[in-house]
């Protein structure tokens, strides 16, 4: 197997979760709270609940869907928060210009500012990451593979999610490792594709040791 220029570092990140101290009680606090909120807290509440829920549904919904639904009983507005797919933005603004589009057009639509029941504001808080070195260097994909099976969960969190939403690289980190250091166009196509929003985080492990696997397979990589 050829050897890359650059090496790929497996880092991991430990998330810590702060209080911002605003609160909204209905759709246009919640509003108007979206529009100036830091990037932080937009990334908390749809990554953050997305990951930690993926156990509810095949598609599960981010905080905001949930609470709409939950505490405001607009289950329409819930609906539509819930079917924003995260996957397809590749920023923070552009998540947050979605978030804002589908609350203003309901609120227009139907007139209705429900207050949410004393103690179920909804609270906005934000993820506040610390990326640590592994200690895991790979120049192959054997050793890819061989090391994503020990790495812990939070690197590849960290290298799935965080990288291509949060830290705005617009694609995870392995599959930009894959194609621009590799040269794995078709590998760095498959993962780009994969949904990790659907799968838990072991799930989401053993389904891109398969893709490696089949790459190695074909003898090219052996």
């Amino acid at each position: 197997m050829a050897q890359t220029s650059l090496p790929f570092d497996f880092q991991s990140r430990l998330n810590l979760t702060l209080l911002t101290g605003k609160s909204a009680r209905d759709l246009a606090e919640l509003l108007e709270r979206l529009r100036t909120a830091p990037g932080a807290v937009i990334y908390h509440h749809t990554h953050h609940f997305l990951v930690e829920h993926q156990h509810f549904s095949p598609e599960p919904p981010n905080d905001f869907a949930y609470w709409a639904t939950e505490a405001l009983q607009e289950d329409l507005l819930g609906e539509e928060l819930a079917s924003i797919d995260i996957l397809r933005f590749r920023t923070i603004r552009e998540l947050r210009e979605a978030l804002c589009a589908k609350v203003e057009a309901f609120i227009e639509r139907t007139g209705r500012l429900r207050v949410a029941p004393p103690g179920e504001e909804f609270h906005f808080m934000e993820s506040v990451s610390f990326v640590l070195p592994t200690g895991l260097r790979v120049t192959s994909l054997r050793e890819f593979r061989d090391a994503l099976a020990l790495v812990s969960l939070s690197s590849i969190s960290h290298h799935m999610f965080d990288a291509r939403l949060r830290l705005e690289r617009g694609d995870n980190d392995f599959s930009r490792w894959f194609e621009t250091q590799l040269g794995e166009r078709e590998l760095a196509a498959a993962l780009s594709r994969l949904d990790p929003y659907t799968h838990t985080e072991e799930g989401l492990r053993r389904r891109m040791i398969e893709l490696v696997d089949r790459r190695l397979a074909n003898g090219r990589n052996a």
